[in-house]
């Protein structure tokens, strides 16, 4: 089965989200966001899996891109093909279904947890609520229209469910070598910019990676097997 991975150049590795789905049989066609101009038609993949990116949704610079995969997630959801949005894919997920996109009050970096809603009742796997996720975001969404919340922070919306769509704004794929990699260059003047320290976030990913890569495989399989071939209808894009 062939998954469309769209991210952006230069964080393209899908991490333990990755490992996870391949362990279903799928394998991946990067859909790189700088170059948009050259993506495949959606319709040939049986599944999207959209990234997180340094980006924001609403900067003018990056327009064309962000509007070129929000047209890509809506054909797929149009087509009903299964979507997995993650953090930025999360976001652009959410404008396509009519959400607003914006600044949140305030950052969400680090291993933090996130709080089943009282929608989510018994839908919602106990792994996403049973420890804490990697978060490294600026923004937040609002909820569409027919979207149902499984979880959220006092950040804003965390996990979302339309058809055979997961929109989630944490990041479930993060592996030491990916929060080392978000760490460096210009991440690491965003860490001392929030007072954090980067060789604690790192130790702190070592001491959390194993038990998110046993919730991260328990999240991607109820996906699968309940979202991704368990609802039939599209939401209206």
């Amino acid at each position: 089965m062939r998954a469309a991975l769209v991210a952006n150049r230069e964080d393209v590795d899908p991490g333990l989200v990755g490992r996870a789905l391949r362990r279903h049989g799928y394998t991946f066609t990067e859909f790189l966001r700088e170059d948009h101009e050259g993506w495949l038609p959606v319709e040939d993949f049986n599944l999207v899996l959209a990234l997180g990116s340094n980006w924001s949704t609403y900067w003018d610079h990056v327009a064309g891109p962000v509007r070129a995969e929000q047209e890509l997630l809506r054909e797929a959801m149009r087509r009903n093909i299964p979507v997995l949005g993650i953090c930025f894919g999360a976001q652009q997920v959410a404008a396509v279904l009519g959400g607003e996109i914006t600044k949140a009050q305030s950052p969400e970096i680090g291993w933090c947890q996130v709080f089943a809603t009282s929608e989510a009742g018994p839908t919602a796997p106990s792994a996403l609520t049973s420890g804490p996720w990697m978060q490294w975001h600026y923004d937040r969404f609002s909820v569409p229209s027919g979207a149902t919340v499984l979880a959220d922070s006092p950040i804003g919306p965390q996990a979302m469910v339309v058809g055979r769509t997961l929109a989630v704004q944490f990041h479930p794929e993060a592996t030491e070598t990916i929060v080392s990699h978000w760490s460096s260059g210009t991440g690491a003047e965003e860490l001392d910019a929030t007072g954090i320290s980067k060789v604690a976030l790192l130790s702190e990913t070592r001491s959390q990676v194993e038990g998110a890569e046993i919730r991260c495989n328990e999240l991607v399989d109820w996906f699968i097997s309940t979202i991704a071939q368990g609802h039939m209808g599209s939401p209206t894009v």
